[in-house]
């Protein structure tokens, strides 16, 4: 079974996306092309299924090799665990995955250094293990590779905290082996000017855990792909995400949940505000279900709220099934304005609108923060966005 694009967007009352042309079709997901070699890429146009909600001309050269490094990011890490800087040859490099798009085979050809960050097998350290990344400075472009690896039975929190100004192209792998467990909360939250295209791959153990918040609040352009790949039986993967998405800024969250074996669960939910002119958000969410991939447990959602006018959020969840043998599956995906009912009862009951439009957005993200398992981190947050709020009064 598989539902397309169109009908994904007919069922949940999308409007259909064009830029002006035919749009490249693609293949089933588990067809993707996958190369190291950026030179195997074609360049993308824009018309390709996976480049055409993005603004092409304001990646400022990282799609086409016009980008060249004239610096680079600064990686710190804190916390309990191994790490190491290690050359492009380390034999560990590319266990997490393989890079899927032209960007990433790009930053893949050009970083020079990586980062790995290990946890040992059968330890939980105290507190969260964090990696700060900061960008290589305005009008700078970088690539960079970072590594976090999870051992047999480790467990851990990583928080991936992307700072700064420049142009980054950069990959993350998450190696989570064997019964381990590992949560990450990756935070974009650029200075104004900057422009990302990150990938992560992620793949998951025997009866591993992987938890993933990603946090998307700055920058002028932020385009994350995420990948999930499970290695063997039991893999349990939980994908949530917030963005909030001011005047002229595009947030793109991608991601592809790749079920090739049996016995595996995920779980995907992303929740979006946007305000101002231009504001522009786009979530596609693939999961694939191959026909080795028996008794599979997925679901899939994405929620959208619109506070302002000239705001646009693009949201397309995709599902692909190969194999009737399966626990569940399910997508949703839902984009409005703010619900006048629940705003009416709150002025109702004597709150001025504007606390009554903070308290709506609040409880829409409310949801989420509460996982976030590190308390400075979930209240850096929420203060962040009572800021995002305070900027249109909301």
């Amino acid at each position: 079974m598989s539902t397309t694009e169109t009908d994904a967007q007919q069922q949940h009352g999308l409007t259909e996306h064009s830029h002006g042309g035919p749009v490249v079709p693609q293949a089933s997901r588990g067809e993707r092309f996958r190369s190291y070699d950026v030179e195997a890429f074609e360049v993308p146009g824009g018309r390709e299924e996976d480049w055409r909600f993005t603004p092409m001309k304001r990646l400022k050269g990282l799609h086409d090799g016009t980008a060249t490094a004239t610096g680079s990011i600064k990686v710190q890490v804190t916390g309990e665990a191994t790490v190491e800087t290690v050359g492009r040859d380390d034999a560990r490099i590319g266990k997490g995955g393989v890079p899927a798009d032209r960007v990433a085979a790009q930053a893949w050809s050009s970083f020079t250094e990586a980062t790995v960050v290990t946890v040992p097998k059968e330890t939980k350290p105290a507190g969260p293990i964090t990696v700060t990344i900061d960008g290589p400075g305005a009008d700078q472009v970088a690539f960079g590779h970072v590594q976090i690896h999870a051992e047999q039975f480790a467990e851990a929190v990583v928080v991936l905290d992307y700072r700064g100004s420049g142009t980054i192209g950069d990959n993350v792998e998450f190696v989570v082996a064997d019964g381990a467990q590992l949560r990450v909360v990756s935070i974009h939250d650029f200075a104004d000017d900057a422009t990302q295209v990150s990938s992560e791959h992620a793949t998951l153990g025997r009866d591993s855990v992987f938890r993933h918040f990603a946090v998307t609040l700055g920058g002028d352009l932020v385009r994350v792909n995420t990948t999930v790949n499970y290695a063997d039986k039991g893999g349990d993967a939980e994908l949530l995400g917030l963005y909030f998405a001011d005047a002229g800024q595009h947030l793109e969250h991608r991601m592809l949940v790749d079920h090739n074996v049996p016995n595996c669960r995920s779980n995907v939910l992303y929740k979006g505000a946007l305000q101002g002119d231009s504001a522009h958000s786009v979530w596609i969410g693939d999961v694939l279900i191959q026909a080795a991939a028996e008794g599979t447990d997925t679901y899939e959602l994405n929620r959208n709220l619109v506070l302002t006018e000239g705001a646009r959020a693009d949201s397309v969840p995709n599902l692909e099934i190969e194999t009737g043998e399966i626990e569940g599956a399910g997508h949703a995906s839902a984009t409005g304005r703010f619900d006048d009912e629940q705003l009416f009862y709150l002025q109702a009951r004597g709150i001025p609108q504007d606390q009554a439009r903070r308290l709506v957005v609040r409880g829409f993200f409310g949801e989420l923060l509460q996982k976030i398992n590190v308390p400075e981190v979930r209240e850096r947050l929420e203060a962040e966005i009572e800021e995002e709020l305070a900027v249109v009064g909301a």
